[in-house]
């Protein structure tokens, strides 16, 4: 970086405080960001990193302090605060961590939405698709651009949130968990596209959860700690122990890597397949045994929701059939939850919680026609709170109390709700999608602990998630998926992430293409 551009900063923070009730979301927050360099943003889910970017994006208005953006003329200027247009006039583009599309428009729509009219007549369609073949060619962004978001999986509906920020050349990137959904091969594309982004004077901020590509694209860390900047250090002084120990405020106790003792067969999927479209199983053979944990692997949008519902009773299959012990499974969520399957859905927010209820209604969901919560129709107000109360205590889920209202937790405390409902039951069958998305490293190393105890009880555990290092830290065995297809699990010991990185983008482990 030129020693003028370290001096004069693209963007500037200066003293940014933000208040919601009891809350200093943001005290006193003072960052710069230089053209041609990239840094990671960190802290704790709650810390007060999406706050800060929304306050940058103009979503939020800061109680105090200042958001300044050089001009092309060289000037700092203040940038109008609660502003989102001002934010894209001034060159700032942000992909969101909850997406921000419209689901009845296309992906080709959705990026180039707000850019000019649809409908004018110079608007030019197959310009446009030209400058995204482009962008999707040198990033590894592959998306169907013409199918309506509300038909696109979650990493398809990501993918297009980032194309969009792309496709307005700003000169200010933020990215909130860029590769959450990604393939190995498909993040070093993307941080190799940023990178050449960055080296042509644009200045890019990402915040993530994951150390290994924090230390490996990032220039500068800024570390985020309940709500202050605790840490702004260069990347080549950091590593995963100091930077967790910087997120959280004491070292952290990272599950480690201990093989299984599995038993007999509890799941079976026989033949099945479920679905049409890209949302589609066909023909899964998978046994899952008492006490083990299989990981399963693909980028999504490759029939893992599918999957997925099957599994909760939500989907019957149009072939072939899946057993519960010696129990055939049935197409209903509540007879699936008491033959004891439980589940983690891969989106805690739509699917893992409701919004509007408290904590303590969330908590209870599913066991609140038991005797111990209710008698004679009459709920047991005192029971569920008591169950409320050591829930909270027992998984640190950081609220105000049981009569919190759930959707206004961050994402890793309705994780924890999820959480503390679905394995203090002790299932038989834990289903866990995506668990640790979007969490930080604290968090992440207890829900890692907590499914490791749920396999060692001798429960099932089917884990999907598209972090490689999780199915790796976790798997006694590994499968993959891809467009609805299952591969033979294996042994974690006999594969490695650039062999399961191919198989999930369609290739055979030694890099042949898939039939």
């Amino acid at each position: 970086m030129p020693e003028t551009e370290t001096v004069h900063p693209l963007l500037s923070l200066q003293n940014i405080t933000k208040i919601f009730g009891d809350l200093v979301a943001n005290g006193n927050v003072n960052l710069d960001l230089h053209a041609g360099e990239i840094v990671a943003l960190l802290g704790e889910n709650g810390a007060g990193k999406t706050t800060l970017m929304n306050i940058l994006f103009g979503h939020y208005v800061a109680d105090e302090g200042r958001v300044m953006v050089r001009t092309s003329s060289g000037t700092l200027v203040d940038l109008e605060p609660g502003a989102p247009q001002a934010a894209l006039e001034a060159g700032i583009g942000m992909v969101h961590q909850h997406f921000t599309l419209a689901e009845n428009l296309t992906g080709l729509e959705n990026i180039v939405l707000g850019t000019e009219s649809l409908f004018a007549r110079k608007f030019s369609r197959s310009k446009a698709r030209a400058k995204l073949q482009e962008l999707m060619q040198s990033s590894g962004l592959e998306v169907d651009l013409d199918l309506r978001v509300s038909k696109l999986a979650v990493g398809e509906r990501q993918r297009v949130e980032i194309l969009k920020a792309l496709y307005r050349d700003a000169r200010i990137l933020v990215l909130d968990e860029p590769t959450a959904v990604l393939t190995p091969q498909e993040s070093d594309s993307l941080f190799n596209t940023l990178k050449l982004l960055a080296a042509k004077g644009m200045a890019i901020i990402f915040i993530s959860h994951k150390m290994a590509e924090v230390l490996g694209a990032s220039d500068r860390v800024a570390v985020l700690r309940g709500g202050r900047i605790v840490a702004d250090l260069p990347t080549s002084q950091c590593d995963r122990h100091k930077l967790a120990e910087l997120m959280v405020g004491h070292a952290v106790q990272m599950a480690e890597r201990e093989p299984g003792n599995p038993g007999e067969e509890i799941l079976v999927f026989k033949g099945v397949s479920a679905g049409e479209g890209r949302e589609l199983i066909e023909n899964v053979n998978l046994s899952l045994r008492k006490g083990e944990i299989i990981g399963l692997a693909g980028v999504s949008g490759n029939g893992q929701s599918m999957l997925a519902k099957v599994l909760s009773g939500l989907e019957e299959p149009t072939a072939g059939a899946v057993t519960l012990g010696s129990q055939p499974l049935k197409a209903n969520a509540a007879a699936a939850i008491q033959s004891g399957v439980a589940r983690i859905p891969e989106d805690r927010h739509h699917d893992g919680i409701v919004g509007a209820m408290s904590v303590e209604e969330n908590l209870v969901l599913e066991e609140i026609r038991k005797p111990a919560y209710q008698r004679f129709g009459l709920l047991r107000f005192n029971e569920i709170r008591k169950r409320a109360q050591e829930a909270i205590k027992a998984y640190d889920i950081r609220c105000s109390g049981p009569l919190a209202v759930s959707r206004l937790l961050s994402g890793g405390n309705i994780q924890k709700i999820v959480l503390a409902r679905t394995l203090d039951q002790e299932p038989a069958i834990v289903l866990a999608a995506q668990p640790s998305r979007g969490l930080d490293v604290g968090a992440t190393a207890d829900v890692h602990r907590r499914l490791q105890e749920a396999r060692d009880r001798g429960a099932g555990v089917l884990l999907i998630s598209e972090d490689l290092d999780e199915l790796f830290q976790l798997s006694d065995r590994i499968a993959v998926i891809h467009r609805g297809h299952v591969s033979e699990p294996m042994a974690s010991e006999e594969l490695d992430k650039k062999q399961v990185g191919l198989m999930m983008a369609g290739h055979s482990a030694k890099g042949e293409q898939a039939a």
